[in-house]
């Protein structure tokens, strides 16, 4: 979207937003929306390349509507902070692992069934650690050099969830011998359900 481009929600505005964890807290403003919707507080998630607003309270009191999106972010951090904060009471080591911790990609390498390491400025802050850039490569166009496309479809090996990235998000490869004792586990049980 260009700078100068308005971001809408349907008729409304959206004038401010907030990213933290898993959805985007947004405040949208309708100058010509009916009585009692003029403001929109409402959360906001991607699924896979659509978004969708969910949980929209209208008003027209703008004070009302930004009390609201500030309880919605203190609830999100507190939600996320406890999100991720979960491997280190596991007692995982969760440092950011960067270049020099494994084998770089090139445009030739065949990525499919390998494990991927995001590069941690790919991640929003909360996630940049070990347990959100481990991942195993399982689709996607470019995860073969002599596809066209560029997205690898990867299977997160600390929470088994499945993300999109562009194979440029991927700073290199790990062994599987060099997995730390969570990613081994998150490996195995993957393997063992596919």
């Amino acid at each position: 979207m260009a700078s100068d481009e308005k971001r809408m929600a349907g008729d409304y505005e959206i004038v401010h937003a907030i990213n933290i964890g898993d959805k985007e807290i947004v405040v949208g403003e309708f100058g010509a929306a009916p009585a009692g919707e003029r403001y929109m507080c409402a959360d906001y998630r991607e699924y896979l390349f659509l978004g969708r607003y969910d949980n929209i309270v209208e008003s027209d009191d703008y004070t009302t509507i930004m009390r609201e999106f500030g309880e919605r972010v203190s609830l999100q951090a507190e939600r996320t902070h406890s999100e991720i904060n979960e491997p280190v009471m596991q007692g995982i080591d969760n440092r950011v692992i960067t270049a020099d911790g494994c084998s770089p990609v090139t445009g030739e390498d065949e990525l499919l069934d390998k494990i991927v390491v995001i590069k941690p400025e790919i991640l929003r802050r909360e996630y940049q650690a070990a347990t959100h850039q481990i991942k195993l490569c399982i689709g996607g166009f470019g995860s073969s050099p002599k596809a066209r496309g560029t997205s690898c479809l990867c299977v997160d090996l600390y929470s088994g969830k499945s993300s999109y990235f562009k194979t440029w998000d991927i700073m290199g490869t790990l062994d599987e011998s060099k997995l730390p004792d969570w990613a081994k586990r998150g490996l195995a049980d993957y393997r063992r359900k596919k």
